[in-house]
């Protein structure tokens, strides 16, 4: 299937498929996310290319729906979420979990090499650098990472 021009698509549709078969159902909001839910305990999954990340209220639910996918697909289990999409995932003490983008923001400002620039008081700065405005390969991922 890998090879194909359409397997990403068609990997997400047989996953979805199967999902679908187990009781899940698609977010209206977002194509990429599944819910199930049963008595006492809820499901969620969210898909990314070729990422999956499961949560539930207990670790037994989570097994049984890997082991189920595994019989489908060819899982690797990387364990405890810590880094999704530029957002660092911490478990808090008190149970809740905390949504941070502070690595994204240090990577983001060593490769912008602005590391160490002041904060100013305006959010527009009177000075402009001409070479970031004649070349937009220096601009252009900024504003994409942004």
């Amino acid at each position: 299937m890998y090879s194909l021009k359409q397997a990403p698509r068609q990997w997400f549709d047989r996953l979805k498929g199967i999902l679908l078969q187990l009781g899940f159902v698609a977010s209206k909001c977002n194509p990429s996310l599944f819910v199930y839910k049963d008595t006492g305990h809820i499901i969620y999954i969210l898909v990314y290319v070729d990422d999956i990340i499961i949560t539930t209220t207990s670790n037994v639910i989570i097994q049984q729906l890997t082991t189920k996918l595994h019989s489908n697909f060819s899982l690797k289990q990387l364990g405890k979420l810590d880094y999704f999409l530029g957002i660092e995932i911490k478990s808090v003490v008190d149970g809740t979990i905390l949504l941070t983008q502070s690595k994204y923001i240090e990577d983001f400002l060593q490769k912008t090499k602005m590391a160490e620039a002041r904060s100013i008081s305006s959010p527009v700065t009177t000075q402009v650098n001409q070479r970031w405005l004649s070349d937009s390969s220096l601009y252009m991922p900024v504003v994409g990472a942004l």
